[in-house]
């Protein structure tokens, strides 16, 4: 072949390693050369479930384009010719029903036994398709959502039989919350009781529709089919949180057409991804997809008092159904790596509630009295708008942000600094110490069991302590500020941030290093003595750049040491050989977190030390439950067993796995 010619000089002029890295994109551009790029990712995730309760919503599930609906795939052959659901979501996700829309199929008189069927089922991003095949006749489901309001739906009944086949179709489905279902020209719509939400379920053809208390059923008569032909049945189902959204009406898009702009769309998301990344193996790029499935189901599109779209930490915890801070800006730069519309309205939807001080506040919901005003979250907000600068180059979106991640920086200062020499706290606006653990994002850490809080204005509390995590977070936001402010043709400024930068590197390190154990702590202000406890604040220095080399290398030190950080998972949020390590319960107390892995990764391969974190990553790859199957991508893994912990389908979890595997 040609190709030997070429593959020898190659390697004659180039290291070998860069040769394999072009020769696995070759075989990769073959194999999409050859089918639609999502088909190459079936079944990332195990969507397949069956609906025992209401609010049962551990297992996952799939939404797109910011819906507040979902749906899964059949576990039972009970509900074979539906999906499952919708779930709704809200304040709280719920099941709305366990099949919505099931097919029944007769054949003179006699119904067709879909239980029986030979089932076929597949989740490819953005898309579900089941078929079932029985006594030469196939049906075939496909869902897709066109719209963050709606779903569509299409069901193919293909004649395999060498005879014309004369079929009654129809559907049915059964309710399970409380509210009022009513019929309407083209389906049915229910009301949820004592809310604005309505479901409405609309078929494309004609249906006698007739409605009970909580359940319908839509009867299309008897449909002839030849053999070698096929009939459709397409249905829209959409979700609104507010009456004035039902005048939006059902999409009267032809199926077809939305399915090619949906596979246009997602094989976009995929293409942008991986033409930004080396050459990852199967199970690797697996992973890359799960990653992003998770944070474009956790999306949530602007409805009520939520301005912006915006992502859920995760659509499978009920106490997760809003969006936090610290959240978005992680999530933020995960998304831009394929999303950069959504990257940019996830940061915006909590820039939507800063208050005229500057705070930005922790949580918000569709309810804005539900918001949480108690505390804000770590400062990285300029780190994540710098990170969608650098995908998406649009200096209009720096310039819209620029002024308040000013605001908000110097927010900081003002009302988290108590004793004003220029190295934070954190703190809340009630005075309660446990929203000021919430500030921290870290809420049960060790390093503030025996802190106490001290009141700086009356709209500001700090803790007694300085933590260096904080401290490393605002300096790494100077310096972003003042590549931000260059964007901007904002020189002087920009000087200013960076200057800002030398002078509280040099505080940090003297302040919160220890020279004899050989690690950043945190320290009570006023005093020299500092809260020796070591967790992964620790090195948030070295992600930020600020450690010298010598310390960068005790801190390396103490991150390899099997007996602390380099755990079967390794990077534990606090260290193994402490009396108060627990990783089952402790949630802060010794759990992985993988955004916290991400820092640790990053400073070491910052100063040098890329083996060590190759070898690390590579065992969180291979140790933490699941990530190289099918299963969700956990909140948290356990640094000794390796077992998922806490949430499913962890969004901040999946923007940063996104963001190692792009390295």
């Amino acid at each position: 072949m040609k190709y030997h010619k070429l593959t020898a000089q190659f390697i004659k002029g180039y290291h070998k390693k860069l040769f394999l890295i072009v020769f696995a994109w070759m075989v990769w551009g073959s194999l999409y050369a050859q089918k639609p790029l999502r088909q190459s990712f079936p079944d990332v995730l195990n969507l397949k479930q069956h609906i025992t309760g209401i609010r049962n919503i551990e297992k996952s599930v799939f939404s797109d384009m910011g819906a507040w609906h979902a749906y899964a795939l059949p576990s039972e052959k009970v509900d074979y010719g539906s999906f499952i659901g919708p779930m709704v979501m809200d304040l709280d996700g719920k099941w709305l029903a366990a099949t919505l829309a099931k097919l029944e199929l007769r054949e003179d008189g006699k119904l067709i036994d879909l239980s029986a069927a030979k089932a076929t089922q597949h989740y490819y991003p953005g898309l579900l398709e089941q078929s079932f095949l029985i006594n030469g006749v196939e049906v075939k489901q496909q869902l897709i959502f066109v719209s963050g309001r709606e779903a569509m739906q299409r069901t193919r009944i293909i004649n395999h039989s060498k005879l014309v086949k004369s079929l009654s179709v129809s559907f049915n489905g059964n309710i399970l919350l409380d509210g009022l279902l009513q019929k309407t020209a083209s389906g049915v719509v229910f009301h949820q009781t004592q809310k604005e939400n309505y479901f409405t379920l609309a078929f494309q053809q004609k249906a006698t529709i007739t409605v009970a208390e909580k359940s319908y059923h839509a009867d299309f008569g008897k449909v002839k089919i030849a053999p070698g032909k096929s009939i459709d049945f397409v249905q829209v189902q959409s979700y609104f949180l507010q009456t004035k959204e039902l005048a939006t009406n059902a999409s009267k898009t032809d199926f077809a057409t939305a399915l090619k702009q949906n596979e246009l769309r997602w094989n976009g998301y995929l293409q942008s991804y991986f033409s930004k990344t080396q050459a990852l193996d199967s199970d690797k790029s697996r992973l890359a997809v799960k990653a992003m499935v998770t944070l474009m189901t956790n999306w949530r599109s602007a409805a009520k008092d939520i301005l912006h779209d915006g992502v859920f930490p995760s659509v499978n915890y009920q106490g997760f159904y809003g969006v936090w801070s610290w959240d978005s800006w992680k999530q933020a730069v995960g998304l831009s790596q394929f999303n950069i519309s959504l990257a940019k309205d996830n940061i915006r939807c909590m820039f939507d509630y800063m208050d005229e001080h500057g705070m930005i506040v922790d949580c918000i919901y569709t309810d804005k009295s539900e918001n949480n005003w108690r505390d804000t979250k770590p400062p990285l907000a300029a780190w994540a708008v710098w990170k969608v600068y650098e995908q998406s180059k649009d200096a209009e979106f720096v310039k819209e942000l620029y002024p308040k991640l000013v605001k908000y920086h110097k927010w900081w200062y003002e009302n988290r600094d108590h004793d004003k020499n220029n190295l934070c706290e954190y703190g809340s606006t009630d005075g309660t110490r446990i929203a000021a653990a919430w500030e921290s994002g870290m809420d049960n850490a060790v390093r503030f069991d025996s802190a106490v809080m001290v009141k700086n204005n009356d709209h500001a509390w700090s803790l007694n302590q300085e933590s260096v995590d904080l401290n490393a977070y605002l300096f790494a936001e100077k310096s972003y500020l003042s590549k931000l402010a260059l964007v901007l043709g904002k020189k002087a400024e920009a000087e200013v941030w960076e200057k800002q930068t030398d002078g509280l590197a040099a505080i940090i390190n003297k302040q919160f290093f220890d020279e004899t154990k050989g690690y950043y702590y945190d320290k009570l202000f006023n005093k020299n003595e500092r809260i020796t406890v070591e967790g992964t604040e620790g090195w948030i220095p070295l992600w930020a750049g600020i450690a010298t080399d010598d310390q960068a290398k005790a801190v390396m030190n103490v991150m390899k040491n099997k007996n602390k950080f380099n755990t079967k998972v390794p990077l534990p949020t606090f260290t193994a050989d402490h009396a108060k390590f627990d990783p089952q319960n402790g949630y802060w107390r010794g759990p992985v977190w993988l955004d916290q892995f991400y820092f640790g990764i990053i400073g070491l391969k910052k100063y040098g030390y890329n083996k060590l974190a190759d070898e690390m990553l590579n065992k969180l790859f291979n140790n933490a439950e699941g990530l190289l199957g099918d299963a969700p991508i956990h909140e948290t893994y356990h640094p000794i067993t390796g077992k998922g912990l806490n949430a499913y389908n962890f969004s901040w979890s999946a923007a940063h796995l996104l963001m190692m595997l792009e390295n």
